[in-house]
């Protein structure tokens, strides 16, 4: 089989032509991936600027409340507090002497261990 010049120039314009339209097509292909995942992007990124501005006055709003139910309540805490201190005190004026007996009480013991040892 043989093939003249303008055939065989013919057979070479078709490939290119073919590699062309392939690399064409996915380049193609190639853009229009990109473009959706930008819109996806887009969108998703929208979304959460929506649900942001949408959410933002509620947390301003407990936010508020909890400033001020903090307010109400430190009033309670003190009361509580000056309640709670004369007897805090007492147990401690009255738990003193017994923490001081019970170190005499362990330093006796440990002297007395150190004596029931053999010298070294």
């Amino acid at each position: 089989m043989c093939v003249s010049g303008s055939e065989a120039g013919s057979v070479v314009k078709r490939d290119v032509q073919a590699e062309m339209s392939v690399s064409i097509t996915a380049a193609t292909q190639d853009m229009v991936e990109k473009v959706k995942a930008l819109e996806v992007t887009s969108t998703a990124q929208t979304y959460m600027e929506d649900s942001k501005a949408k959410i933002q006055p509620l947390v301003e709003k407990v936010q508020a409340e909890a400033t001020k139910l903090q307010e109400q309540v430190k009033p309670f805490i003190a009361n509580i507090e000056d309640q709670i201190k004369p007897l805090t005190d007492n147990f401690n004026a009255q738990v003193k002497p017994l923490t001081a007996m019970m170190e005499k009480f362990f330093q006796k013991v440990m002297d007395q261990t150190k004596a029931l040892l053999p010298p070294q």
